[in-house]
């Protein structure tokens, strides 16, 4: 692996330090402790598990994609499940900010973003995986 992939790697796997924060966050949201309306609790709900399972899947994408000798162009796009961990929570948690929201504001464009870069990053790992195992 590149010593950009090692770093930048490394970086996620930091992040997941504040998944674990936000997971404390979300504990003090359902125990009434932080006030939050039903729409602003599934939305942080929706935001704290977007996050773990795509920084996940991300690491696990780019690992695989890294190992099974996918083409560069595939590589590259396979990240857009780590951009994916970012947005779609930051959408879930930023839309629903602000006292007793009756609905998301505008940054829930954030979690439409999140979807396609997932897929994106998905897809490109899917098919520079199948490249690289019909080249083998």
């Amino acid at each position: 692996m590149s010593s950009v992939t090692l770093i930048s790697t490394g970086i996620v796997i930091l992040i997941v330090i504040t998944i674990a924060f936000g997971g404390t966050f979300l504990l003090r949201v359902v125990g009434g402790n932080v006030p939050a309306n039903e729409l602003q609790r599934s939305y942080f709900r929706a935001g704290h598990a977007h996050a773990g399972v795509l920084v996940i899947l991300g690491l696990l994408v780019r690992l695989w994609v890294e190992l099974g000798g996918a083409p560069e162009w595939s590589a590259l796009l396979a990240d857009g499940v780590l951009f994916a961990a970012i947005l779609m929570p930051a959408g879930f948690f930023l839309s629903v900010i602000g006292r007793d929201p009756e609905k998301p504001n505008g940054l829930k464009l954030l979690i439409w973003l999140g979807a396609l870069s997932l897929t994106i990053g998905v897809g490109a790992a899917g098919i520079g995986l199948i490249v690289a195992g019909a080249n083998a």
